[in-house]
């Protein structure tokens, strides 16, 4: 039976699945579609439309943006990400695209560099792609924090990710109260139907590497919260037997499901990071996907990456892609 606490949860997940199923007639209409329709665009954009909020775009193959890489403000004017970035995406069979959108250092108060993020939206759902906004709050200022995200969800994405990880409230009680206060302000804001990622410090790093980091990570709230679990489990900077893509990320995954007490929580393992890891080791990362049935995978991040790890990651590309 589930527990009174989880139902909320539970019932989203199921509309959400039902949003799925939806989307997926819609995806199917849409090809049969753009067969007798030369402009094959409007096709592809009616699919991604239709999937835009579900679960949807965390299945399968992911890359990751930041602001580093792609805006003006944090680059000094020479961004080394751009549309030929997103068409190489596409080329490589990625799936989803999650992008950095905002940032608290930045001068503004909530998207930035909007033309150019429109841009490469654009440009992504032209090539088939999903486009997933995130930002990290750094729950100091939390009306800040809302503006961000959901002048992020406004933007012509399909799905929003809070990055958690900022440790700079020092007290964990209130750094918890934080987090949960503003994952309720961002719930009641962007609506119950529409789904939501949380990305997570890595379960090894918090349950075994160093608990002291973040003592009473509110895993089971989040996951009432929240409708995709991504861990950021970055294999790249433990020693020893943990460094090692199949290991760490399966393990993540395991800590989770026994954390959350939900064995069909959905959940999306960020791997990386790209510049310190090999092919054999992304290898790994993907089978330890697909031995748990995870929703999907991705790599951090695209501007560190290589064509080779991405061909190691192509099994968990959708069926769409095939």
């Amino acid at each position: 039976m589930v527990p009174p606490a989880r139902q909320p949860s539970m019932r989203r997940r199921r509309t959400l699945a039902a949003l799925v199923a939806a989307a997926l007639g819609a995806l199917t209409l849409a090809w049969v579609v753009s067969d007798d329709d030369p402009d094959e665009a409007d096709a592809v954009r009616a699919e991604l439309a239709a999937e835009a909020w579900t679960l949807a775009p965390y299945e399968g193959l992911g890359a990751w943006i930041d602001v580093y890489d792609w805006t003006d403000e944090f680059t000094n004017g020479d961004p080394s990400v751009g549309l030929d970035d997103i068409d190489r995406m596409a080329e490589l069979g990625i799936d989803t695209v999650f992008l950095q959108t905002a940032h608290d250092r930045s001068a503004a108060p909530g998207v930035i560099d909007g033309d150019r993020v429109e841009a490469l939206i654009e440009r992504a759902h032209e090539r088939g792609l999903h486009v997933v906004a995130w930002v990290l709050p750094p729950l100091v200022d939390l009306d800040a924090d809302l503006r961000r995200l959901t002048d992020s969800a406004e933007l012509p994405v399909d799905g929003l990710g809070v990055d958690i990880e900022s440790v700079e409230v020092a007290d964990v009680a209130d750094r918890n109260r934080r987090l949960l206060e503003l994952t309720d302000r961002l719930r009641t804001e962007v609506g119950p139907d529409k789904a939501l990622g949380a990305i997570t410090p890595s379960a090894v790093h918090l349950q075994v590497v160093n608990p002291a980091f973040w003592p009473a990570f509110p895993w089971a709230e989040l996951a009432d919260a929240y409708d995709v679990i991504q861990p950021m489990a970055y294999w790249s900077i433990r020693d020893a037997a943990l460094r090692d893509g199949e290991r760490y990320v399966g393990d993540n995954i395991d800590l989770i499901r026994t954390a959350t007490g939900d064995a069909d929580i959905p959940i999306h393992p960020v791997g990386g990071i790209a510049d310190s890891i090999s092919t054999e080791q992304v290898a790994g990362m993907v089978r330890a996907i697909e031995a748990r049935a995870a929703l999907g995978g991705s790599l951090y991040d695209w501007a560190t990456s290589n064509d080779d790890q991405w061909r190691a990651m192509s099994g968990l590309r959708t069926e769409s892609d095939g």
